[in-house]
């Protein structure tokens, strides 16, 4: 028989990196894991953006609230042993964390600098790897892991330049974790949201192009928020997506179909 709860996330742990502020994608999953009933750890990126993450972490009630910067040696594996300390065990994890310089992101492809490129794919790609790496010990239960991509992974989107390959590794990297970690009942998933208008989508030249583009020719004629990509997250985090991984779960309005 089905049972259906009301706070599906009672009693699991969470962890949340990469908010930034309150137009953070990661921020509208926070709220939605924290009304299904999940306590959370936050942390932020470094002590100049520490006061526009912490009053969030707050309304959140974060048992923990601690930094990483993913650039920096050792902070990543400092929130796992706090976690570890705290708590015992972890239940999800978010990793909503990416980045390009500047020139190489908003120039061609072909004309990525090596080291941009590979300091995208560390900071985009290789952190969600190492989150998952110790992220692993810790959910002897089973659990999620969730990392945010775009439509620029699978087609070529104008003005997404570099990280369109960068978003590619990640998915790529999402489906054999998933057949790595299966058997431990833990889940992976990349998250595709349409574009919404956060600090790090304005980055990307043109990005008011682009999502002016997707409320046009989006099946559902509007554009996501922060709540409706945290709200189907959350629903993947429950035990009622058990049997769901490996997945690039779309949140656009259906735009993916027709675009």
């Amino acid at each position: 028989m089905i049972e259906i709860t009301q706070h599906p996330l009672t009693g699991k742990k969470g962890l949340v990196l990469g908010i930034a502020n309150e137009h953070s994608i990661a921020y509208g999953c926070a709220q939605a894991f924290r009304a299904l009933g999940a306590e959370l750890a936050i942390t932020y990126l470094n002590e100049k953006s520490k006061p526009y993450v912490e009053p969030l972490a707050k309304e959140l009630d974060a048992s923990l609230f601690l930094p990483c910067d993913v650039r920096e040696d050792g902070q990543m594996e400092s929130v796992f042993e706090e976690i570890e300390k705290t708590w015992g065990k972890l239940d999800f994890a978010l990793h909503s964390i990416a980045y390009a310089p500047k020139e190489d992101l908003h120039g061609r492809v072909v004309d990525c600098s090596r080291d941009g490129f590979a300091l995208a794919m560390d900071v985009s790609c290789h952190s969600f790897i190492r989150m998952t790496k110790l992220a692993e010990p810790l959910m002897t239960g089973g659990g999620a892991l969730f990392t945010m991509s775009y439509y620029g992974a699978e087609k070529v989107v104008e003005h997404y330049n570099i990280m369109g390959p960068v978003k590619s590794a990640l998915e790529a990297v999402v489906r054999y974790t998933a057949v790595e970690l299966g058997p431990k009942g833990i889940r992976v998933h990349a998250i595709s949201p349409g574009p919404v208008k956060t600090r790090a989508a304005s980055g990307i030249d043109h990005f008011d192009v682009l999502m002016e583009k997707a409320a046009a020719e989006a099946p559902t004629r509007e554009l996501v928020s922060i709540e409706d990509v945290g709200l189907a997250t959350a629903f993947l985090a429950t035990d009622y997506a058990k049997l769901v991984t490996g997945e690039t779960v779309y949140v656009d309005g259906g735009y993916h179909i027709v675009a």
